[in-house]
Formats: C-alpha cells, structure tokens, sequence
C-alpha cells in the first residue's frame, strides 16, 4: 500500500468524521493545501463531485471497513 494511498485514506476517514480541513491539516501536520489536493484527488477517484458525494460514496461502498 503505497504512503499517498494510506494518507488518502486517513483523510477520507477524517472528512467522514466531519473535521474541516484546517483541523485535518492541523492534526496530520501537512499545510491546507495538501489536505485539498488530496481531497480533490479522492473525489477525481471515487468520482464524486461534492463533499457530500464523496462521503455518500465512502459509506455506500464501505470503502473505508
């Protein structure tokens, strides 16, 4: 499993848990940026076009279980 893979997943399970990207960025220690780079990366992934898709998708899929 390669590190961006696992830190896309580490993020997705914090966006699910309904952190902002401030406090994911703050408590993984990467910039703002990164946090919405790799948002932006999962979503383009899972084809999802909001947030709220993106957590559909997580949770209708179990992707994360």
């Amino acid at each position: 499993m390669s590190k961006t893979f696992r830190r896309e997943q580490q993020i997705l399970e914090m966006i699910i848990d309904e952190k902002t990207t401030h406090e994911i960025s703050t408590q993984l220690f990467i910039s703002f940026g990164t946090v919405e780079t790799h948002r932006r990366n999962i979503m383009i992934k899972l084809g999802a076009k909001n947030t709220a898709g993106l957590v559909r998708i997580a949770l209708e899929y179990e992707i994360l279980k």
